[in-house]
């Protein structure tokens, strides 16, 4: 995994500035948008995180330890439940957690844990237990949102049902993916310790 380091102080304005952003874009959707808690369609399967994702949510364990102690233990029991299940068909590296490269890797990820729910998420309440740090994936799911440079535009298949392109492309959510570029390259510049990449959720929870 990561190497022990503080998170990034550029991160505190990426998360302002995106979920300002999507505050508006639920403004501009209204009825069209039907993400609401309890919903947790978006809660299932894996999916990657970055490295600022995983600094981010260790810095949420580490406020839940100290504060709600026992919250932070119920989280981790689950995250080791997660990886118990999941780990023997993990298309990467075991010990580090680090999601593997290669095109195989990547094609095995694609089928990999994908109605698993996310170990952050309460099952009973249909809440996630470390919302306040959650990945940048779901800060952004929900409204129309391109995930790269001159990607299409993508929503929550739940969401926009009836509305037309011209309405969904009016309720876009912009993502400072540059932004958010430059506070990866402050923590991961040197590729060569090999401690940068992408991970899960259940190995970031648990460090």
């Amino acid at each position: 995994m990561l190497v022990r380091m503080d998170l990034p102080a550029g991160d505190t304005k990426l998360v302002q500035i995106v979920d300002a952003a999507f505050a508006e874009a639920k403004r501009r959707s209204g009825d069209w948008l039907v993400c609401r808690p309890g919903c947790t369609q978006c809660c299932h399967g894996a999916f990657a995180i970055n490295a600022l994702d995983t600094l981010r949510l260790r810095t949420g364990m580490q406020t839940l330890r100290a504060r709600q102690p026992a919250l932070a233990e119920v989280i981790e029991l689950r995250a080791r439940a997660w990886l118990d299940e999941h780990l023997p068909t993990f298309p990467g590296d075991q010990a580090t957690g680090l999601i593997g490269t290669s095109e195989q890797d990547q094609e095995r990820f694609e089928d990999f844990a994908n109605q698993a729910p996310c170990p952050a998420l309460d099952l009973s309440t249909g809440l996630c237990d470390v919302y306040e740090w959650r990945p940048m994936t779901c800060r952004v799911f929900g409204p129309p949102v391109r995930m790269g440079a001159g990607d299409a535009l993508g929503c929550c298949e739940l969401c926009f049902k009836g509305a037309g392109d011209a309405e969904i492309a009016s309720c876009e959510m912009p993502v400072p993916h540059e932004l958010e570029a430059r506070l990866l390259n402050e923590i991961e510049p040197a590729g060569e310790s090999g401690q940068a990449g992408e991970t899960l959720v259940a190995f970031a929870l648990l460090h």
